[in-house]
């Protein structure tokens, strides 16, 4: 029986985040809290630490936040469990309604720690990892939600065939904030990019899953054909595997027309001075890439991998998929895709407006927690 909000009762909702260091899992958790029916829902989050610069946007908006590690270590299970009853007594503390997890691992101390409480605890399933020794957390995790949100139609497919209390709900995309853009001049000025220069962006952490190796590979094939290409990568690139990555590039005979900017805070700026969108993800997949929704809002043709996640978004689209891991076939979209006068930034923008804008998976993410808390 659904209860109807005669009282405007607000429903405090706690979203669960390892941090805001990564980019597109603490800007998709952002944008939930940013347009969430505030008649009904009071946004709360907790996370581990206040680093990110994403955590100053969280201020500057007013959403209540509390620094607390929510994922316990169950081994042993007694100390586990007694950590697990200090957890639920925390969350009843915080006199949350329901608790919406953005952790990607299996850990499934924070889902007991809600059943403790008696507080509804439903997940995003992120990324496509499931099975080894994390098998049974994802098993318990799943057992112990209310509800699991999907990011694309694979999981259903590869995890959930027989679970009901699931909604295929992708990422969004804040539509007006994403659009095409006049070319910024600053970073013309800055990188002395000529008129008749082409660039090529990928927005990614240079880490092995992103598959920023193999873009690089590719952009070699093309630069020994044309000499007019610039590549520039947006993301983290503190770790060691990136510094490699970075330095191979560097002191390669691409080496000047090349750029590593690490993380950049506005990056709607280089999605402006771009005329092809990359994003080479490895075979494991994705859960539904933030920066491939941002590029084609923007308007931008975007060429990607075809693996879960990305496959989805472009499924009306497959001229702009490419086999994964496979710079030959990277190179020979990238080269078509140079070669043409693609002519179709307002139909890759339509698309994201159509399917993907935040506005339709906040309300989807609403509709559940209604139906999770009788709400009419």
């Amino acid at each position: 029986m659904m209860l109807e909000n005669k009282n405007n009762k607000k429903y405090r909702i706690l979203f669960t985040i390892p941090n805001f260091d990564t980019a597109g899992g603490g800007k998709a958790l952002l944008n939930i809290c940013k347009n969430l029916d505030k008649k009904y829902f009071e946004p709360y989050i907790s996370c581990s630490h206040s680093r990110g610069h994403l955590f100053e946007e969280i201020i500057k908006l007013g959403i209540p936040f509390v620094i607390n590690k929510n994922q316990i270590n169950m081994i042993p299970r007694i100390n586990g469990f007694i950590k697990c009853l200090r957890l639920s007594a925390f969350f009843r503390k915080l006199k949350i309604d329901l608790i919406h997890s953005f952790h990607y691992g299996s850990d499934y101390s924070e889902a007991l720690a809600a059943k403790f409480a008696g507080i509804p605890w439903v997940y995003t399933k992120k990324n496509m990892n499931w099975g080894g020794k994390s098998k049974n957390g994802w098993l318990l995790r799943s057992m112990l939600s209310s509800h699991i949100f999907l990011q694309n139609k694979d999981m259903k497919k590869s995890f959930f065939k027989k679970n009901k209390r699931i909604s295929l709900v992708p990422r969004g995309v804040d539509t007006k904030e994403f659009i095409p853009f006049k070319k910024q001049d600053s970073l013309i000025r800055q990188y002395k990019i000529l008129k008749n220069e082409l660039i090529i962006l990928s927005v990614a952490n240079i880490s092995p899953v992103k598959g920023i190796n193999i873009l690089i590979s590719s952009f070699k094939i093309l630069s020994a054909r044309y000499n007019f290409l610039r590549l520039f990568i947006v993301g983290d690139k503190s770790t060691n595997y990136a510094m490699r990555v970075e330095q191979e590039a560097k002191s390669s005979f691409i080496g000047s027309k090349i750029h590593f900017t690490g993380k950049i805070k506005e990056v709607k700026d280089y999605y402006s001075i771009a005329d092809i969108f990359v994003l080479p993800t490895i075979k494991k997949g994705e859960g539904c890439p933030v920066s491939l929704l941002e590029a084609m809002s923007c308007g931008i043709p975007s060429i990607a991998s075809k693996v879960s996640g990305i496959k989805d978004i472009l499924k009306p689209f497959p001229e702009l998929l490419f086999s994964p891991e496979n710079e030959e076939s990277l190179a020979e979209k990238l080269e078509k895709s140079i070669l043409a006068k693609n002519n179709k930034s307002e139909v890759y923008r339509n698309h994201i407006l159509s399917k993907y804008d935040i506005n339709i998976e906040v309300r989807n993410h609403e509709k559940i927690y209604k139906n999770i808390l009788l709400i009419s």
